[in-house]
């Protein structure tokens, strides 16, 4: 999901997700209606947000962050047993995924650089094994070679067969990594179609790409 600065992308994933109240209409997940849902609802029903700015728990430990990612596992089984092999097996598949992790797991989350201190902040919001996974602004504050490693990322978790949606201002890389795009002005989408196509369109290109605004 592209567009300026402004026209309401990241208020969209908010909506989705609960955390701002939509004013009409209908938000649907899977077939089914979740307006008016709590985030922690949400949550239990497959939604997980990483929010602009990472927003780790920088006194915490590698491993302190993701565990608190989990915690409804442990929570909403009855069996607690059951629900710490759970998150103990999703902390294992998290280090399969982001191996830089599992070698900081003992470090406190500061301690990271930006671009592993993002990994960090993806990796907890997938311990649950999120349906539907939001991303706000991922390159938010990354080096070039930082904001490459997290698209990489997001491509591998998007193979692995979950969904995701992308707010992101470097309107480049995230549909050169992209399946679909969706363009916002104000008022809402005003074009969506494969991320190739775009990539490819002179409209596209001249407003996002390049120097002038085609479509103000």
């Amino acid at each position: 999901m592209i567009g300026p600065n402004g026209v309401g992308k990241s208020t969209t994933l908010k909506v989705i997700c609960g955390l701002v109240l939509p004013h009409f209409g209908e938000i649907l997940f899977q077939g089914k209606k979740i307006n008016g849902s709590q985030p922690y609802q949400l949550v239990r029903k497959g939604l997980s947000l990483v929010s602009e700015g990472r927003k780790v728990f920088t006194s915490m430990t590698v491993m302190k962050n993701l565990e608190m990612g989990g915690y409804i596992l442990k929570k909403n089984i009855a069996n607690s047993v059951n629900g710490k092999n759970k998150l103990k097996n999703s902390i294992k598949n998290i280090f399969e995924i982001f191996p830089v992790l599992k070698e900081r797991r003992k470090q406190k989350a500061g301690a990271l650089s930006s671009g592993e201190q993002q990994l960090l902040a993806i990796a907890r919001a997938l311990i649950l094994n999120p349906k539907l996974f939001l991303l706000d602004e991922p390159s938010l504050g990354l080096s070039p070679n930082n904001v490459k490693i997290v698209f990489e990322k997001i491509r591998e978790i998007n193979k692995k067969g979950t969904t995701i949606l992308v707010v992101e201002q470097n309107a480049r890389m995230a549909l050169e990594y992209a399946d679909r795009g969706y363009i916002f002005e104000v008022g809402g989408i005003i074009m969506n179609d494969t991320a190739k196509n775009l990539l490819n369109n002179e409209k596209v290109k001249k407003s996002f790409l390049g120097e002038i605004n085609y479509f103000g």
